[in-house]
């Protein structure tokens, strides 16, 4: 699919340019529909776009926080992407939608988190790894293969078991944007703009794009 890049220069820069888009967006779709559905992943410049925008004009009360990704752990652990999420958000209050990786089924807890998806997600915010996956779509992993499932189970991936929005799931996206940063993504990034599917990242597909990244990342 077709990338729209912009170059930040540092990871500062990234946190504000997307905390930006974000806030532009949200505004838009509020404004449009009353509602902004929005999907995060974890990672280090999330929570640095996340304290951006807590500086910005953003819709919270009419904002709908959707996970792309967990893994499973307890409730509170600090490998929680949910943790951080709510840590950042510190009174603030928009509704977020935890994916449910507490539940003793998790097939059954991700079907469930399927059905509370909307039918289309305004934002979905991306990582690259240096192994070129992202959300936890990771190489070899049986879920890359899923195709009649919005959320599924991986194996585990560093240590944990993960829930994830599929392929499908992520096709839901009316817009993805991608924060990539470190030298060490430098050499995916080139794989993923150029449309290089041994890595599981170039095989997601949406609407539209945009891939904010660093200097050393470009």
């Amino acid at each position: 699919m077709h990338h729209e890049t912009r170059t930040l220069a540092g990871v500062d820069d990234l946190a504000t340019a997307a905390a930006d888009f974000v806030a532009e967006q949200a505004r838009r779709c509020v404004a449009t529909r009353g509602v902004f559905n929005f999907a995060v992943s974890g990672g280090r410049t999330p929570w640095r776009m996340f304290a951006e925008l807590l500086e910005r004009n953003m819709p919270w009360g009419q904002t709908i926080i959707y996970q792309v990704d967990e893994r499973v752990a307890p409730p509170g652990d600090p490998e929680r992407n949910l943790t951080q999420l709510i840590d950042t958000l510190v009174g603030i209050s928009p509704r977020i939608e935890p994916m449910p990786v507490n539940d003793d089924d998790l097939a059954a807890a991700a079907e469930r988190y399927a059905g509370s998806l909307p039918p289309r997600l305004d934002l979905v915010h991306l990582g690259l790894g240096p192994d070129g996956h992202t959300a936890s779509l990771v190489p070899g992993d049986p879920v890359l293969d899923v195709r009649d499932r919005l959320v599924s189970i991986t194996g585990h991936y560093e240590g944990h078991q993960r829930m994830t929005l599929t392929y499908l799931g992520l096709a839901r996206a009316d817009q993805l944007l991608w924060l990539v940063s470190g030298a060490d993504k430098r050499e995916v990034l080139a794989k993923l703009l150029e449309g290089d599917e041994s890595i599981p990242a170039t095989r997601v597909q949406a609407a539209a794009s945009l891939i904010m990244a660093d200097r050393s990342a470009m």
